[in-house]
């Protein structure tokens, strides 16, 4: 091994990328797939004997449901319930124009998940838990035991009823499982929660100042993309985050001669993928080196006047807002609607007169890209010349994922972004965009083009009294109101609650979510907790009851929106293990033991729901118009044993069950093509988007009233780099010299597979220091760290490399949070370290974070090595 991994070095691969290859090597092997082949006789027992195994066996469509976006297509070898191995896409011949959906390794361990050692397989409670003495101290600590599902529902309903009789349904907190919720409305409702979290501040920003809803997918299709001459992917990373497709398609880019730059603090798997340009930048600074490049345009008169005049308002002062706009009526789905007046503000509130230091904006001196260099640690020079090049190369594109925006107070980078894109004259232009495209939209920007079903459920629940817009408690602030008492609803709008029972659906709030410390503390304080989930993770762990629920791959089926063009058909492998139970039948159990009837919630049956799903299933076709995706018959319909109509549409149910994938195929000028703002580009009078103003707005006062209501923070109008709450500056001046980023880690989907033992033994939870950093400190590589926050303390093993930028750390999100008995996680969990701040629109600030380190001097086994989660055998 260590031989092999010289020669790796002298060829100059990365210690990471060596690992990669090596458990793919692995794994190769383990398959028969290997280079490593036995001997003849070997191989001809070894086929005699596989034939046997697998005889009668067949392949079935299994889902990949996690949240990573990817959506690829997995498929198992199914005989007598068991699953004998996994392959990927094999429906079709590859080719770049119609590749291919090839799971990533998460994927192909999903079989380590469904049936893992680890698997819940009974209800259960704590067992120093009773409704009289909740002992909430020693959650998270206490030992469990079985219950039957006739005690777990009663138990349930009995502590609901207590709690809703006691302190009424504001004292409920929900904070995911939309199944349990229905039960929990007809007892009168609960508190739910808001907030951004994946996308960071790119929300309402992109709402508001491009007037439109697309920042998720306004990039261009990936075949319009090839035409590109500069992609700048702005902390961006698709070869972890949304494994599978998104790293190819950008991989054709730069074959069709795209030049790619990566800006980020650390040296990327998608950077090194597309032999990227690096530029490693301080993180929650990225406002001051958009600000840099726009100074350097601008001042040397490079910038395009000409877009800025016609499409654009508040860049100078004889282009500034007016005050004869029309009333603008904003909704967003968790907030009060805002309607807002433009006013008329000075003309000297211009942009231009501040990115030049000029006017009343002289004592603040001139964003340069020295300026910035001082804030980043870009070097001015870098700025100037990657300004000068996306001016210059047309068109291009800024692809920015969440991750950057993931800060205190982050409005302020997707409002500078879409001004450079606004500046330089590209937002919009031959398929130029700046948006936060990641997930199932990465790489291939552009409405979806095949989409399922509802599940055609008409049961009437009641409303819920406590709507979001009215009573949700903010993701930054949840866990402070359950402690103290109150939260912020809007600015000068404090609630009191008293929540005493927190639910938690199959997700992981207590592990995801911002001050994860606070969070395990309001667990404690609680009369009652809850949890659904096939596993032990973070928020069941801290839970009174668990109950066991199914996995989609033990269910009726599901169907998957992948990326614009496809559509999966997961179906069921098995059926349920052990005592488990859908999340359905949990919510109708639970309803039943309250005194309500399982129709009250649910009126059909989840074979019926998947039905509607798959008969109601559309492609667009090349006219633009939604067509019936499916051709179902009579058979098909007493097959499945639900009631429905006959249909024809584009390909028979038994060949999409078959493939279990339908993939729209594209060709070079096909009918779908997207080209952000093509319209508004074309004639921005006939086809205004939706601001007050009609036109992109530089200077945005509808987003400077919208994050002022909202009571956390403000912001200015224009894209002025402000004071970051535990930014670069907070750092440095009170004594932690380190931030913290938490990227995308290839072992999971965010807190998802954590718990699988072969991710874990190829991607070990290992915090990234530069080389620089770690000798200052005498930290070797593999050495224990000890890395704090004000807000926690984690232990990890170094990863020490030149691929971070010095001062910069860094630890994949979604570690299953370990606290030992000194209060250190020994698991690393990112939101341990991370702040409980609520800040603009409420999203979290988890990439503004400031740290300092140490060696630890304690001992941690290596991930592998940890036992699994087993409550119960």
């Amino acid at each position: 091994m260590g031989k092999e991994l010289e020669q790796v070095k002298r060829k100059g691969l990365t210690r990471r990328a060596f690992i990669s290859a090596s458990a793919g090597a692995a794994a190769l092997t383990a398959i028969g797939l290997g280079g490593c082949a036995p001997a003849a006789p070997q191989q001809n027992a070894l086929a005699k004997a596989k034939v046997d195994v697998e005889e009668g066996a067949t392949w079935v469509t299994a889902a990949c449901w996690h949240n990573c976006g990817g959506r690829c297509l997995n498929k198992v070898l199914v005989k007598d319930g068991l699953v004998l191995r996994q392959k990927t896409d094999d429906t079709h011949e590859d080719s770049p124009d119609f590749p291919q959906q090839r799971a990533c390794q998460r994927g192909r361990s999903q079989r380590m998940q469904v049936f893992g050692a680890d698997r819940l397989k009974y209800p259960m409670k704590r067992k120093g838990w009773s409704p009289d003495k909740p002992n909430g101290q020693l959650r998270g600590e206490d030992e469990w035991e079985r219950i039957s599902w006739d005690e777990a529902f009663k138990l349930v309903a009995d502590e609901i009823k207590k709690i809703y009789a006691d302190y009424g349904p504001e004292s409920v907190f929900a904070l995911g499982g939309s199944e349990v919720q229905r039960a929990l409305l007809l007892m009168g409702g609960y508190i739910p929660r808001w907030g951004s979290v994946s996308w960071g501040a790119w929300p309402q920003t992109y709402n508001l100042v491009a007037g439109a809803p697309g920042y998720t997918y306004d990039a261009p299709d990936r075949l319009t993309m090839r035409k590109h001459k500069l992609i700048i992917l702005w902390g961006c990373n698709p070869a972890n985050s949304s494994a599978g497709l998104p790293t190819y398609n950008y991989l054709q880019v730069k074959k069709a001669g795209c030049r790619f730059v990566v800006i980020d603090p650390r040296y990327n798997e998608t950077a090194e993928t597309l032999e990227a340009d690096w530029i490693p930048i301080r993180p929650a600074t990225d406002t001051a080196m958009a600000l840099g490049m726009m100074h350097h345009l601008v001042s040397n008169n490079l910038h395009d006047q000409e877009y800025l005049d016609t499409y654009t308002v508040g860049f100078d002062r004889d282009h500034m807002p007016t005050g004869d706009y029309p009333e603008f009526t904003y909704k967003s789905s968790d907030r009060k609607e805002l309607k807002y007046q433009a006013g008329a503000p000075s003309p000297d509130e211009n942009f231009k007169d501040y990115l030049l230091g000029q006017g009343i904006y002289a004592a603040e001196g001139p964003k340069t890209a020295e300026w910035a260099e001082k804030i980043c640690g870009v070097p001015a020079a870098t700025i100037k010349k990657l300004a000068e090049d996306y001016v210059a190369a047309k068109p291009a594109s800024i692809i920015a994922a969440g991750a950057p925006a993931r800060i205190n107070s982050g409005e302020c980078l997707p409002h500078a972004l879409l001004t450079l894109g606004m500046v330089a004259g590209q937002l919009g232009r031959d398929g130029g965009s700046v948006s936060a495209t990641m997930h199932n939209s990465a790489s291939n920007g552009g409405d979806g083009l095949v989409s399922s079903g509802g599940a055609g459920l008409k049961v009437e629940l009641p409303k819920n009294p406590y709507p979001a817009n009215q009573f949700a408690i903010n993701q930054g602030e949840m866990w402070e109101a359950v402690l103290d008492g109150s939260y912020t609803q809007y600015k000068g709008e404090k609630k009191e609650v008293d929540i005493q029972m927190i639910y938690e659906g199959s997700a992981g709030c207590l592990n995801q979510r911002v001050g994860m410390t606070k969070g395990i503390e309001a667990y404690k304080k609680v009369e009652f907790t809850m949890a659904l989930n096939y596993v032990l993770n973070t928020s069941a762990k801290y839970s009174d009851v668990v109950l066991p629920v199914t996995t989609q791959w033990e269910r009726p089926g599901t169907l998957l929106d992948g990326n614009r063009e496809i559509l999966i058909f997961g179906q069921k492998v098995c059926d349920p293990l052990f005592e488990a139970k859908s999340d359905q039948q949990i919510a109708e159990g639970i309803a039943e033991a309250l005194g309500f009837k399982a129709s009250d919630i649910y009126d059909l049956d989840e074979t019926q729901q998947l039905f509607n799903k798959l008969a109601g299933s559309t492609y667009v076709d090349t006219d633009g118009q939604p067509k019936p995706l499916l051709t179902i018959t009579a058979a098909d319909i007493a097959e499945m044993g639900v009631v429905g109509e006959a249909q024809q549409g584009r390909i028979s149910l038994q060949e999409f069950k078959e493939k279990g994938l339908f993939q729209i195929e594209r060709t070079e000028g096909d009918a779908y093509t997207y080209l952000p703002f093509k319209d508004f580009i074309a004639d921005p009078v006939a086809n205004p988007v939706k601001t007050p103003s009609g036109k992109f707005e530089i200077y945005c006062g509808i987003l400077a009233a919208y994050i002022e209501r909202n009571g956390f923070t403000t912001k200015d109008p224009l894209p002025k780099y402000p004071h970051i709450l535990e930014g670069y500056e907070d750092g440095q001046a009170d004594g932690y010299p380190f931030q913290l980023i938490t990227h995308h880690y290839q072992r999971r989907s965010h807190h998802t597979f954590d718990n699988v033992e072969w991710l874990r033994e190829a991607w070990p939870q290992e915090l990234w220091i530069n080389e620089s950093d770690a000798a200052s400190a005498g930290i070797n590589e593999g050495d224990l760290v000890r890395l704090s926050s004000r807000w926690g303390t984690v232990a990890r093993p170094a990863f020490v490399t030149k691929r971070i930028a010095p001062g910069v750390v860094s630890l994949g999100e979604g570690a299953w949070a370990q606290l030992n008995k000194d209060g250190v996680d020994e698991a690393g969990a990112t939101n341990t370290l991370c702040g409980p701040h609520a800040t603009g629109q409420g999203h979290s600030g988890y990439n503004s974070c400031n740290c300092r380190l140490e060696k630890y001097r304690g001992t941690i086994l290596p991930d592998a090595q940890w036992p699994q989660r087993i409550p119960l055998a």
